[in-house]
């Protein structure tokens, strides 16, 4: 998993409430179990028209947008089903960071795990990053010192230190696993030698 510690990018406004996952990714590409691929569908029925033509009024349609790598939505962002496949169609467009009010509880933990930052603000410092998003200026997101920058304002954030830690050194599941592959080939080797049948 890619690191986290400081983005400065293009944030893409989205001012929708109660964006569900279904919206984020819909259900008819769900049939893959890969993680890449699935960034050309995201927002796929907000995006494009009956014919597949890009909508041009759709915000990740439209330059700078286009090649944005902060989302900023409205509350209860990730709604819906528990499908892991909308992070992965976030990552893959090239997000990796979120900045919303609040989240669907399994949509918020499925972002940790797969290495983009879900940022918690209050709604009127949503509301003043997405003024700035929509005048299509940088915005700062510094995890280290759990920071918004957004124009000429800061907007701490809350973190819990456990996913800070696993997003700013890149681990996921599997590496905080492997953080500890010493102590598990000890007990393995120790464990052979003691019981050779099992």
């Amino acid at each position: 998993m890619k690191p986290f510690t400081k983005l400065t990018a293009i944030a893409a406004p989205l001012p929708l409430m109660n964006v569900d996952t279904d919206m984020i990714i819909p259900k008819q590409f769900l049939r893959t179990i890969k993680r890449t691929g699935l960034g050309q569908s995201l927002f796929n029925d907000m995006r494009y028209d009956e014919s597949g033509k890009p909508k041009a009024d759709f915000v990740l349609n439209r330059a700078p947008y286009d090649h944005a790598e902060i989302l900023v939505a409205g509350e209860n962002f990730g709604c819906g089903s528990s499908r892991e496949h909308a992070p992965w169609a976030l990552l893959d467009f090239g997000f990796r960071c979120v900045i919303a009010p609040s989240y669907a509880d399994i949509f918020y933990n499925n972002c940790f795990k797969n290495g983009i930052l879900p940022v918690i603000l209050k709604q009127e410092q949503v509301d003043a990053v997405m003024e700035d998003a929509q005048a299509g200026l940088d915005v700062t997101v510094d995890l280290p010192a759990q920071i918004v920058r957004s124009g000429n304002r800061e907007f701490k954030f809350d973190m819990d230190p456990f996913r800070k830690r696993c997003l700013i050194n890149g681990l996921d599941d599997i590496g905080l696993t492997l953080e500890k592959a010493g102590t598990i080939t000890e007990y393995e080797n120790r464990i052979g030698a003691e019981r050779s049948w099992v």
